[in-house]
């Protein structure tokens, strides 16, 4: 954990809920907007045999479950990347439209710190592009429009809490591949890599995450089967209380049935072309899509000037964390 020097948040416990209703409602307002989004329910769990579950790095241990009135088992999501192509079919949605939910997951092998949880909340949002929009500038384009409801969030807590310093210090963002990246900082790990250009740039778009760079890692693990790992990418911001750089979103251009194919094989994966998903993808029984996920608390932090996700979030804690918290003026939820 890290301790901010003489940390005291401007917000009481109170102000701190208003405050996070008021991202909260403004930011999913303006990023259905500027997005063209409608709302839809989502699930908390699918069946283990969907392959509908976001198998993030591959090593992570979804929650398994059974129930007493249907067969078979199943999973608490880690994400709703997948479903949410199998949605926009349902729902019959066309070119440059799309949907957004509230996902709430858990994630039970996240190493806790100040910015992750066993909790996680995201808005995560899909829309229906065509095989022309499958390109790095439309992407580009996307993460710009992102950013417009980000700053107009910002602007709405910034007239109501004056008090709270300014986080999105460079609207305009600065776009670098994971490759390109790694030739500037070699001798750097990638976390490392992330710091110093956020650090240097403020706002920055990271491109071209999950396959392997010239060291034979890549920049951060991606599943191979939502995610083009050639059309995706993370948004960070730079926070000062923190001193390091933090992960808003992480977002894409969706699979097709030929990159699914080219990254199942190259991560030791085909097994899953035999589920269900994953069948109807490379039947191109979906639509080609692009989405991601922008986190809920992660936003309320920084908008807020907050030291810990605890401090926006309610969730669980180590015992040493909560009193270490304590101590220095933390005020977990």
């Amino acid at each position: 954990m890290y301790i901010p020097e003489n940390y005291k948040s401007s917000l009481d416990l109170l102000h701190t809920e208003y405050a996070i209703k008021l991202v909260k409602d403004t930011f999913e307002r303006r990023l259905a907007q500027h997005l063209s989004l409608t709302r839809v329910s989502a699930p908390l769990m699918v069946r283990q045999d969907s392959g509908l579950n976001d198998n993030l790095n591959g090593y992570e241990r979804p929650i398994t479950f059974t129930a007493r009135d249907l067969e078979g088992e199943m999973e608490i999501i880690h994400s709703l990347a997948k479903w949410k192509r199998m949605a926009l079919k349902n729902y019959g949605i066309r070119r440059f439209k799309g949907i957004y939910t509230d996902m709430n997951a858990i994630r039970r092998d996240e190493s806790l710190d100040n910015l992750h949880s066993i909790y996680v909340d995201q808005w995560d949002w899909e829309k229906v592009v065509e095989r022309e929009d499958r390109n790095i500038e439309f992407l580009k384009g996307t993460v710009d429009r992102i950013m417009k409801a980000i700053i107009d969030t910002e602007e709405a807590i910034r007239r109501n809490y004056p008090e709270l310093d300014i986080i999105v210090k460079q609207p305009d963002v600065f776009y670098i591949t994971s490759k390109e990246l790694y030739e500037m900082y070699p001798d750097l790990t990638a976390k490392e890599r992330e710091i110093k250009i956020v650090k240097e740039k403020k706002t920055v778009f990271i491109m071209q995450i999950g396959d392997v760079l010239p060291d034979g890692l890549p920049h951060d693990g991606r599943a191979p089967d939502y995610d083009d790992w050639q059309l995706n990418g993370d948004l960070l911001f730079w926070y000062d209380i923190l001193n390091t750089a933090v992960e808003i979103s992480s977002m894409g251009i969706r699979v097709d049935s030929k990159s699914l194919l080219y990254q199942l094989e190259k991560s030791n994966n085909m097994d899953r072309i035999n589920l269900p998903f994953h069948k109807a993808l490379l039947n191109n029984e979906l639509p080609l899509t692009m989405g991601g996920g922008i986190g809920q608390s992660r936003l309320c932090m920084l908008l807020l000037n907050k030291a810990h996700v605890g401090e926006v979030q309610a969730s669980v804690w180590p015992q040493d964390m909560i009193e270490i918290c304590h101590r220095n003026n933390i005020e977990l939820l």
